[in-house]
């Protein structure tokens, strides 16, 4: 058995690993899935958690086409920035692992030793993740607790993904950082547009407790998309999708062409040391 970067959900030791699973000394053991990812998850129901299906293969297809590649290779840069030569990297909230991946091999390319970790609610995204490659630690676990031992983590990713600044703070180490990928007040305004009588600004980022915001960048860029089902998978990838109506959704089917705008920011935190 090898140890792992997860800790046990039920009582917090370290993990160990075998062929099949993960194990505590106390006897608590978690099965290793087909599809290379753990089952993490205290809160264990029949019910959906995380994206489905369709919006995973949504987001998919929309993230291979290359329309976002501009903003991971933006956090690829920072990760690179504040990474050690021998570094962690967690993705709290990887979804499928688009940037997930691409940080690992950014990390590679420049000669660093990277370990990656992709942590998401959905175990269904995780499953998807194993179309891109190999080579992540992957848990099917909540961003609100993370199955990862504190002081661990020499750089988080969170983007677009719930935001838990506590949790986030415990996990990285005192000189870590986490970097937050999140939408500008007018990114995908004129997919918002199509769709709603009055279209709302995304709100501005707000200052978190307990965290020091030590760089900030912002990426704008327009991008085209030439058919109606790329116009569909990008609103399928969002969280409008599911608060909004079948007679606004509708709405889309009528155009074949879009040029949207793509505007992110990138926050980088470091935490208050005491």
């Amino acid at each position: 058995m090898e140890k792992s970067c997860f800790i046990c959900p039920v009582c917090g030791a370290e993990l160990w690993r075998d062929t099949k699973a993960y194990r505590c000394e106390s006897g608590h053991c978690f099965d290793i899935a087909k599809k290379g990812y753990v089952n993490l998850l205290m809160l264990q129901s029949s019910s959906q958690h995380g994206d489905s299906k369709e919006m995973i293969a949504s987001r998919a297809e929309f993230l291979n086409r290359g329309f976002y590649d501009k903003l991971s290779a933006e956090i690829c840069d920072c990760v690179i920035k504040y990474s050690p030569q021998e570094t962690r990297v967690l993705d709290a909230g990887c979804g499928e692992c688009k940037y997930t991946f691409d940080v690992l091999k950014s990390l590679s390319e420049a000669g660093r030793c990277p370990e990656v970790i992709g942590i998401d609610i959905s175990k269904e995204a995780l499953a998807f993740s194993r179309r891109r490659g190999s080579g992540l630690s992957l848990a099917v676990a909540s961003t609100a607790e993370l199955p990862v031992a504190s002081g661990s983590v020499d750089v988080l990713i969170n983007i677009f993904a719930p935001f838990s600044p506590g949790e986030f703070s415990r996990v990285i180490k005192n000189n870590g950082v986490i970097i937050r990928a999140y939408p500008l007040a007018r990114h995908l305004w004129e997919l918002k547009e199509l769709i709603y009588d009055k279209p709302y600004e995304n709100p501005a980022l707000a200052p978190e407790k307990g965290l020091i915001l030590c760089e900030e960048r912002k990426l704008k860029y327009k991008f085209e998309l030439e058919s109606a089902k790329e116009i569909f998978s990008l609103f399928e990838m969002t969280p409008y999708f599911h608060r909004t109506s079948a007679h606004d959704k509708e709405k889309l089917s009528k155009y074949n062409h879009l040029s949207c705008s793509a505007e992110f920011g990138i926050a980088i935190y470091k935490k208050t040391t005491k």
